[in-house]
């Protein structure tokens, strides 16, 4: 199966702007990715053009399709960049809905600032192309199930009408999430950790469950260590990378073949 220039399941050593120029219209059903923002890291010297890549995903993102955008934004002499809304108002500005603004919380930043509190998250923006399509969520375990007295119709009173309802065993999980990072965190892949920025298996994997289906498109234009194509293989959803640096996408192949395949 191809989508345009490109065989799916495979990561290519290309400037994702000129990637993308080779692709269809509306191919893609998701894309979960980290862009080099605010030159946080060097990533062999690349830099990329964030308006045109943002235009070419919209084109090429179907219709219900989700981008899952995580960015941070860089602190210089004690002031924020604000790269990440700056960011978050163009893909908005360009067609593209706000469909969530999540946060992915660090668990063990090592991060810390003299004068404020620890900077332990990234935003992780979610943008969608018309109605979301597909959202299967994930759930948590609450805690305590059955049917007892609930608050229902609170008003300006102040006064609690209660009614018998029942607690669901389960609930939706709410828009932050936790990860640990760093070796046996985000990857037990220790060759993973050859790229300067690599972010949580789980993450990816989270994402790629919530918003997708098997089978389904998953893109990386960016696909640095490939841990979106690598999660969207063990999911059982195609996938399609692409990566500017030769060793950067040397190394995310390798990664892939290192998948068991007892895992399918």
């Amino acid at each position: 199966m191809r989508v345009g220039e490109f065989e799916i399941n495979n990561i290519y050593n290309i400037d994702c702007l000129v990637g993308m120029k080779m692709m269809p219209d509306e191919c893609v059903d998701l894309v979960v990715t980290s862009p080099p923002y605010d030159d946080l890291r060097v990533y062999n010297g690349y830099s990329f053009d964030f308006e045109g890549i943002a235009k070419e995903l919209y084109r090429v993102m179907k219709k219900g399709g989700v981008v899952v955008w995580v960015v941070g934004d860089k602190i210089k002499n004690g002031n924020r960049s604000l790269t990440s809304f700056k960011q978050c108002l163009y893909f908005q500005e360009i067609g593209f809905n706000v469909h969530d603004i999540m946060i992915y919380r660090k668990k063990n930043t090592p991060f810390m600032r003299s004068n404020a509190y620890t900077n332990c998250y990234e935003f992780m923006f979610v943008f969608s192309k018309e109605k979301v399509a597909t959202f299967n969520p994930l759930k948590t375990k609450t805690a305590r199930s059955g049917f007892e007295k609930l608050v229902s119709n609170k008003k300006a009173d102040g006064i609690n009408n209660k009614v018998v309802a029942e607690l669901k065993k389960e609930k939706t999980l709410t828009n932050i999430w936790s990860y640990a990072v760093g070796l046996g965190g985000s990857t037990n892949d220790k060759i993973a950790f050859q790229h300067p920025a690599i972010f949580p298996e789980k993450l990816a994997h989270d994402h790629i469950l919530s918003w997708t289906n098997e089978g389904d498109l998953v893109f990386d234009p960016m696909s640095g260590s490939g841990t979106t194509c690598k999660m969207a293989k063990l999911a059982k959803r195609n996938y399609l990378g692409m990566e500017i640096s030769k060793e950067y996408t040397d190394l995310s192949i390798k990664r892939l073949k290192m998948v068991h395949p007892q895992l399918f």
